[in-house]
């Protein structure tokens, strides 16, 4: 029975994994300073937002994502007749210091200047067939980095002290930012961890009654 217990803690140890999943929120407002998207003439455009997940493998060898952003042009091309929302650069910002809503520096840049995704280059981006927008990815290996690596930053990104941001023409410091955070488990993951735990326990309590009959 001590041999099934172990089996089932193993077991529940194994469903959630060592890996790590983080996620971040972008907004006008998260920037600093916040901002205000208006059109080259100076008239209101729709606010741009977007989100983002984040992948560190058990080894934390490197860092995957995926980003869908709204309200950006990231072709140029999406809106021909204004540039303001034209997509300039994209990156992740890291440092000790970088907590919200303090600038930092730029660590991983995944779109134009600086491009850092390059060995090997695993970075994508898909615009939208209609509207403005689109869906962004890349990996982050260890060897790569805005001169730092992902090894450097890890301790900063796993601490919240990093964020993802995209610039545009109107906004060259960054229009919309995201915090990385550490990812909220879905209400199923609780139920299979609330399981698991309840199998664990049931498992002990009848291995309890095994050594000791006289156990209630």
């Amino acid at each position: 029975m001590k041999l099934a217990l172990a089996l089932a803690s193993s077991m529940l140890a194994g469903s959630a994994g060592a890996q790590t999943v983080l996620t971040a929120t972008l907004n006008n407002a998260s920037e600093n300073p916040p901002t205000v998207p208006t059109t080259a003439g100076g008239q209101p455009r729709a606010a741009s937002f977007g989100t983002a997940s984040f992948f560190i493998d058990s080894a934390a060898s490197f860092m995957t994502f995926t980003a869908t952003i709204f309200n950006i042009d990231v072709t140029g091309t999406q809106t021909p007749n204004d540039v303001n929302d034209n997509l300039g650069n994209a990156h992740i910002h890291a440092g000790p210091l970088v907590t919200p809503p303090t600038n930092g520096p730029v660590v991983w840049g995944f779109f134009a200047a600086p491009f850092n995704d390059t060995a090997p280059n695993d970075s994508s981006m898909t615009p939208f067939t209609t509207g403005v927008g689109g869906t962004f990815s890349g990996k982050w290996d260890l060897g790569e980095g805005n001169s730092t690596t992902l090894a450097a930053q890890l301790t900063n990104i796993l601490a919240g002290r990093s964020y993802i941001n995209f610039h545009t023409t109107q906004f060259t410091g960054g229009e919309i930012r995201g915090n990385i955070v550490a990812a909220v488990p879905e209400p199923e993951t609780y139920a299979l961890i609330l399981g698991g735990l309840a199998i664990v326990a049931g498992v002990a309590r009848r291995a309890r009654r095994e050594d000791d009959p006289s156990s209630t």
